[in-house]
């Protein structure tokens, strides 16, 4: 067990000395001594989102399991790099430090010390954040605005960021009826298509539809990503209520009317 009573510097250590022990190839565990970059990459996307469903459920004893199961992720790549002579996770916290006070110039001086300025707006916050992440991208040779955002994304999560960043420079509706007016000619476009039969097209035209309802969500303001697992999440309840209700009465399920 960790002593609750230690300082946090001295828990990290004891969870590195775990994390070493686990890959050490004489005397850890086989499994993790196996595991590669490419191998551990779909348990860190399940973890994330095993943390995200304890997020959306307010259960705050789960969401401390899950973020330490996050922060697993993290050492145990930082601990695969160190083998290779890569990197460690005290490069990965000096990194980290570095870009978060680079990122936020108006909380602190380039010496990392806290800024003794009045806070400003937040539209001031975000113009300076697009400066800074343009910088960034130049440095890392990405002369576009879309150029860092990852492939691997959820298809909904990068939709709306490729429009959140189009937006940054103008292209974008003026207001959210716009959008309604480009969805409603969307769906138009969809039922020629299924009209007409070619199954490309209608594949097309769908997910016009779907990256226009992404638009409109973030007109709305709202995640399109969060929305559609609540939407999932509300089906689902129903659906479980309407096969408890099927078992009590006796009836089967694809006798109902939907």
């Amino acid at each position: 067990m960790v002593d609750k009573s230690g300082s946090e510097p001295v828990q990290i250590e004891h969870l590195l000395g775990i994390v070493r022990r686990l890959r050490d190839p004489d005397q850890g565990c086989p499994w993790d001594v196996g595991q590669t970059f490419q191998s551990i990459v779909p348990h860190t996307i399940e973890e994330a989102y095993e943390l995200a469903d304890a997020i959306e459920s307010n259960d705050f004893d789960q969401i401390r399991e899950e973020a330490g199961d996050v922060l697993f992720q993290v050492l145990f790549y930082a601990q695969m790099a160190d083998e290779k002579q890569h990197f460690n996770f005290a490069d990965v916290v000096e990194g980290l430090s570095e870009k978060l006070i680079r990122r936020h110039p108006h909380v602190f001086s380039p010496n990392g010390n806290a800024q003794q300025e009045v806070p400003i707006a937040v539209s001031d916050v975000s113009d300076s954040w697009e400066k800074i992440k343009r910088t960034e991208r130049q440095r890392k040779q990405q002369s576009g605005i879309l150029d860092d955002i990852p492939l691997n994304l959820p298809a909904l999560t990068r939709a709306q960021k490729i429009q959140k960043r189009a937006a940054r420079v103008g292209f974008d509706w003026a207001d959210v009826a716009g959008v309604f007016e480009k969805l409603e000619e969307e769906i138009c476009e969809l039922k020629e298509a299924l009209v007409e039969g070619e199954e490309a097209a209608i594949e097309s035209e769908l997910g016009d539809v779907l990256f226009c309802v992404v638009n409109l969500a973030r007109h709305l303001r709202f995640d399109a990503e969060t929305a559609m697992r609540g939407a999932t999440r509300k089906f689902e309840g129903r659906f479980r209520l309407m096969e408890e209700q099927a078992i009590v009465s006796g009836s089967r399920l694809e006798d109902e009317s939907v």
